[in-house]
């Protein structure tokens, strides 16, 4: 067999193997599909500094702003109830002007363990655990950090 010819059936039978992983990692499907199962708000009418922030952080911010009603519920041990927040859910927002619209609270952009936090809750709920049974995990697995900033 020529020496070409043996190249190129061994290429031919690498692209063939490998032709399932890539087709599988390069359909975003893994990342972007778990963020398409929740209720996220859109990046327009955040802060600049959010929508240039990492992916993670801006998902982060899109879920919590969308979903207060579970975001409310879960503590945060950043230390950040000494700025008055009162669950990782005010870590995002930090209120509502008169029409409505979401007042963007910044102190997520630079805190690992609100992000973090928010992402377990994501993850978890996808994984079909309960806002109590999130609740639990995060109290179990944060309270080394610092203080709950919810009683």
């Amino acid at each position: 067999m020529k020496p070409y010819l043996k190249t190129y059936l061994f290429l031919a039978l690498l692209v063939t193997l490998s032709t399932p992983f890539l087709t599988s990692c390069g359909n975003g499907s893994n990342q972007r599909g778990a963020v398409n199962e929740f209720k996220m708000a859109s990046l327009d009418g955040m802060p600049n500094e959010v929508r240039k922030a990492p992916a993670q952080v801006q998902q982060a911010y899109q879920f919590a702003s969308a979903n207060p009603e579970i975001m409310t519920q879960i503590p945060c041990y950043c230390g950040c109830g000494e700025m008055g927040h009162t669950s990782n859910y005010a870590c995002y927002i930090g209120g509502k002007n008169a029409d409505g619209s979401l007042i963007y609270d910044t102190h997520a952009l630079g805190c690992s363990i609100c992000v973090d936090i928010t992402l377990d809750t994501m993850r978890l709920l996808k994984e079909g655990k309960s806002v109590s049974e999130i609740r639990t995990y995060v109290d179990q697995t944060y309270a080394q950090y610092g203080p709950s900033n919810m009683p």
